[in-house]
């Protein structure tokens, strides 16, 4: 049975992914995209928003529902995503996505990447060989980015992860080295600083908990240290959640705080992510976190302006708000808000999706109910 929160989740991603994977599907995303934010950004908002938007989409697109109108419509935008992918990926496409010119690539493509590596079925397996080739050139011609000394480390080490996956040559070292630097950068409480200074902002979701996961989840069993690393990155990426629960008020709104915050509810991918794999924090039971993300969604996404009046999404934060887009914010990269959507990889008949409602802490303790003590790890 599809309850009404998961029919609502549906319909709200399907809506954010229509106008981008239809253009692209058709190989005319560049001819009609909005540009939104700094002209300087038009050369890599469209594999923003493919990689983007997929990396949030692919766990549904991946073992989303197979029958009645949910398969139906997971079916339709499975075969859009991987048309997309060949339109982006091909040389000889009007849509071939920009690879060669500045940094900005990398991270995209590791987007796309840990699309795959969260979609294989759907995004890899079912490629035509042609377009496997295309995918796998791009990823290779990304090694000619030396990441900054931030989070960026994880967009080259999800590429060579994604490269192991499908079976090509991969580079242990880019690997390796941002496990290390990220061990170094880890803060403590479940918190990773973004390079050598911390900055509070929302980084630790929307790139460095969950790549930390992916890239152990792929490659983790290759070296003992790697294997050694893994639980205690669940570890901390659950007290991460544990806290991400805590910040969502009664009203389903956060802390405007940090940069990047036209990329919305993209910043709860930690809290959805362990939700999606069923390994919350022991007092967080699941549907208590999925009537608190559905608060958060709803506030974002009902917003006046969230979509333009093509449907489109905006920059803004709840509403069009483009004067909080800085200058790397495009009408492709605020498609990252699409992480939010994980849960939709997990079963309708999952607790997730089919127990009854329960409040979240901030519910309770403002409504002066009983609530758990939090506790630091």
């Amino acid at each position: 049975m599809v309850t009404d929160s998961r029919r609502y989740w549906i319909d709200t991603m399907s809506r954010i992914a229509e106008p981008v994977l239809n253009a692209l599907s058709e190989k005319r995303l560049k001819a009609s995209m909005p540009v939104k934010g700094d002209p300087s950004r038009i050369p890599y908002m469209h594999l923003e928003a493919l990689g983007r938007l997929l990396a949030g989409m692919a766990p549904w697109l991946e073992t989303g529902g197979r029958s009645g109108e949910e398969g139906e419509l997971r079916e339709r935008y499975a075969e859009l995503a991987r048309r997309a992918i060949d339109a982006g990926t091909d040389p000889e496409s009007p849509d071939c996505v920009n690879l060669t010119q500045g940094e900005q690539p990398l991270v995209d493509m590791a987007f796309l990447a840990q699309a795959i590596l969260r979609a294989p079925t759907e995004l890899w397996d079912k490629l035509d060989a042609r377009v496997k080739k295309n995918v796998t050139n791009a990823l290779y011609t990304l090694r000619r980015v030396r990441p900054f000394y931030s989070n960026w480390l994880l967009f080259a080490a999800t590429v060579e992860a994604c490269l192991f996956r499908i079976g090509e040559q991969w580079d242990p070292m880019r690997i390796d080295f941002a496990l290390k630097q990220h061990e170094k950068w880890y803060l403590g409480d479940g918190m990773y600083s973004d390079g050598e200074e911390f900055a509070w902002d929302y980084y630790n979701g929307f790139v460095i908990q969950p790549m930390l996961i992916d890239i152990l989840d792929t490659v983790g069993d290759q070296y003992q240290d790697w294997a050694a690393s893994r639980p205690v990155v669940l570890q901390r990426a659950k007290r991460y959640a544990a806290i991400q629960e805590r910040l969502i008020s009664p009203e389903g709104t956060f802390p405007p705080i940090g940069r990047s915050l036209a990329y919305r509810f993209g910043a709860f991918q930690p809290l959805s992510q362990m939700a999606l794999r069923e390994d919350l924090p022991e007092k967080l039971a699941p549907p208590q976190v999925r009537c608190a993300l559905t608060a958060v969604i709803k506030r974002m996404a009902e917003a006046p302006g969230f979509y333009d009046d093509r449907g489109w999404l905006s920059i803004g934060f709840c509403g069009d708000q483009p004067e909080i887009g800085e200058l790397y914010i495009s009408a492709g990269s605020v498609y990252l808000c699409s992480l939010v959507f994980l849960p939709l990889g997990l079963p309708a008949e999952s607790p997730f999706w089919r127990d009854a409602d329960q409040e979240w802490t901030s519910r309770k303790a403002w409504s002066g109910l009983s609530f758990p003590i939090d506790k630091s790890l």
